[in-house]
């Protein structure tokens, strides 16, 4: 039923190809496909153009006259029902037409079976590292080709590769790898002809797990905010499962697994936590492990008996300490006043360490300050401190004074503190075995007031924390003085000040009659102007003489300086000085000085020519007052031997002693001088 429809099918098919066909004179043979598969129908149409007589040939011989069918005048069909391989070769279609003209035309049948690749298997799994073949089976008329693809390149034949094609068709894969698997494709094609057909065929390599762990030991400080995440890198085909070992018992809510549970994730790391863990994969072949050991640290932790002891001296005192952690840490006793660490083990000293217990056998005030308890280890280091709190020391290197009705007490060092700050001093003093009197002062004043006049007293002092008041000092003898007031006004020599460009120092001195000692002074200075700020300085009761520094030029400015003793302070001494100009700048009374002594050294040359030339100006004046008409340097001109440019002439004089006729000058005697003219200028009797 099927075949006849599907010969009803190809008639229709050859009829429209003869109605769509061109028609002219030219024969033409149609067919669906010059290539027939074994078993189907073949239909041929000859299409001859024009009418005549149609036959059939089939390798140069007749056909069965019962396949051939006579379509219509110009046509002719040829029908083999089912084709067989006999059926293949050249078909001709012969036309003699009735006006005498003979025509041929040719067609090749190709006649075909398969390919087909029957049982193959198209699913392979090996093992990894051994030789897979995978065969291809195959089967086709005429002769058929077999070709192995991957990813749509062709696989080469040469036997000397990995991966290559048999000779009987099969694939070889030597020694397969986990890439090696995929998909195949084994391609079968009917020689010389496009009949192609593809079988896909899968290959598996099937690995057997393998596990790596990148750390084989990892460490964590335990705690609530850490976290710890363990990696196992896992391979293997068909893909393996994952399995862990744990030290502890598994917890949801303190371990968790990603989806394919190769990380594990430790949330809150605790010391417990610590161990082996042990990560296996296993699938269909076998099964492998590894380990990781994760060490967990405890933070070094300390823990005292006490934070602060209040002590008095000659008390014993201990304290306790405890260290913990993981590693265990090692405990260290820390002396932290000099940096030095208690020795440990021995109880033969004063101070020393047993079984982490700190102890002073009998406390001074040197022993007063903080000491800290250490816990050292490779997971870091921990410390907690003690206060050891006691009163102050006594004092040493004391020195007493008098000043009027005062004593004043000089430290060159202060006293042991004995672990807390001193806060200040008892001053105590006594009068002929009395009861000791006392006063609390400040370390910035030790002085007792008010005593009595010209009187002998003994003294001591101690110093006071918040522990109490310490050991006093060796008590020392001191005798009174009259009764003094203030200081006096300091003295500033201003006669002997010296003032720079941008400095003054000028010397200092305190009158003889001064009262009580003085402490220091107080210096202020400023610029004589409105708005100028003070600066103020102070220094010490030593001073010689008051030194001013980074002072502007040729500035006017203010001073005062107050003496203080223990009385209160004196009436400031004031002085004001100008400050001298920058050196390589002339005042306007430098350039007036030297205009005026380039005028007068003018003046002296022009007059000095005058006087010499034609016996004029002041120079000759003064000369003539001082030794008359006989000046000295001016012979040889009175005897003729000089000249003169100016034409001296003497006219109408008379002379007791005659002419002189090499010069034309006559020389008088004083008193006879009558007319004197000159070219230059007229001259006076008295010039």
């Amino acid at each position: 039923m099927m075949n006849h429809s599907a010969s009803i099918l190809r008639m229709a098919l050859l009829l429209l190809l003869l109605l769509v066909y061109p028609t002219d004179a030219k024969m033409n043979i149609v067919t669906t496909s010059q290539d027939v598969l074994l078993g189907q129908q073949i239909i041929l149409l000859c299409k001859a153009g024009d009418e005549g007589d149609i036959t059939w040939l089939k390798d140069g011989e007749d056909v069965d006259s019962d396949l051939a069918e006579t379509v219509d005048e110009t046509s002719s069909k040829l029908n083999i029902e089912k084709a067989t391989m006999s059926d293949a070769g050249k078909y001709t279609c012969h036309c003699e037409y009735n006006s005498g003209h003979k025509d041929d035309q040719d067609i090749q049948l190709f006649i075909y079976e398969g390919p087909s690749f029957g049982s193959t298997t198209t699913y392979h799994e090996f093992l990894q590292g051994t030789d897979a073949v995978v065969p291809c089976l195959v089967s086709g008329q005429p002769a058929v080709t077999v070709l192995w693809l991957r990813d749509g390149e062709e696989i080469s034949s040469n036997e000397g590769r990995r991966v290559h094609q048999m000779q009987d068709n099969a694939l070889r894969i030597g020694k397969v790898k986990g890439d090696d698997a995929g998909t195949y494709t084994c391609q079968a094609q009917i020689r010389g002809r496009p009949i192609r057909k593809d079988l896909p065929i899968s290959v598996v390599i099937n690995v057997p797990p393998s596990v790596h762990i990148k750390e084989e030991v990892k460490t964590v400080m335990a705690g609530p905010e850490t976290n710890v995440s363990l990696l196992c890198l896992v391979e293997g085909h068909p893909k393996p499962n994952i399995n862990w070992s744990m030290p502890v018992p598994y917890d949801p809510s303190h371990h968790q697994f990603n989806s394919d549970r190769s990380e594990l994730t430790i949330q809150s790391v605790a010391r417990e936590d610590y161990g082996e863990y042990l990560c296996t994969a296993s699938n269909k072949i076998s099964d492998s492990s590894d380990m990781i050991m994760l060490h967990v640290f405890e933070a070094p932790d300390v823990v005292m008996s006490a934070e602060q002891l209040h002590v008095s001296p000659g008390d014993r005192v201990s304290v306790s300490c405890n260290v913990s952690g993981h590693p265990q840490p090692e405990l260290h006793w820390l002396n932290k006043q000099n940096g030095q660490t208690v020795v440990r083990g021995s109880t033969s000293g004063r101070v020393y360490v047993e079984d982490g217990v700190f102890v002073i056998k009998e406390v001074v005030p040197s022993d007063g300050g903080l000491y800290s308890c250490m816990a050292v280890g490779s997971a870091g280091n921990a410390s907690r401190d003690v206060a050891i709190l006691t009163k102050p020391g006594p004092p040493h290197y004391l020195s007493v004074s008098s000043a009027g009705t005062s004593v004043l007490f000089s430290l060159k060092t202060p006293p042991v503190s004995g672990g807390t700050p001193i806060t200040g001093y008892a001053l105590q003093w006594q009068f002929a075995e009395e009861k000791w009197e006392e006063v609390r002062v400040s370390s910035d004043a030790l002085v007792i007031s008010s005593l009595k006049p010209y009187t002998s007293y003994t003294v001591r002092l101690a110093a006071v924390n918040a522990e109490g008041v310490g050991e006093f000092s060796d008590t020392k003898t001191v005798r009174t003085e009259g009764i003094r007031g203030e200081p006096d006004s300091p003295v500033l020599k201003d006669d002997e000040k010296k003032i720079e460009p941008r400095a003054a120092i000028i010397p200092l001195k305190c009158k003889d009659d001064v009262g009580t000692p003085v402490l220091k002074y107080i210096v202020r200075y400023r610029q004589d102007k409105d708005g100028a700020e003070w600066i103020e300085d102070e220094l010490p009761p030593n001073a010689c003489n008051v030194s001013l520094k980074a002072l502007s030029f040729s500035t006017k400015y203010q001073l005062e300086v107050t003496a203080v003793n223990a009385n209160g302070p004196s009436i400031p001494a004031k002085l004001n000085f100008t400050t001298a100009a920058q050196g390589g700048k002339m005042t306007k009374g430098t350039v007036v000085g030297i205009v005026m002594f380039i005028f007068l050294l003018v003046f002296l040359v022009v007059d000095a020519t005058c006087c010499y030339r034609n016996r004029c100006g002041l120079l000759m004046f003064i000369a003539v007052k001082l030794f008359g008409q006989k000046i000295p340097g001016l012979k040889g001109f009175e005897g003729g031997d000089g000249t003169t440019n100016g034409e001296v002439k003497l006219k109408g004089l008379s002379t007791g002693t005659g002419s002189m006729q090499q010069t034309g000058i006559q020389t008088l005697e004083v008193g006879q001088l009558r007319e004197v003219t000159c070219d230059k200028a007229p001259l006076t009797k008295h010039e």
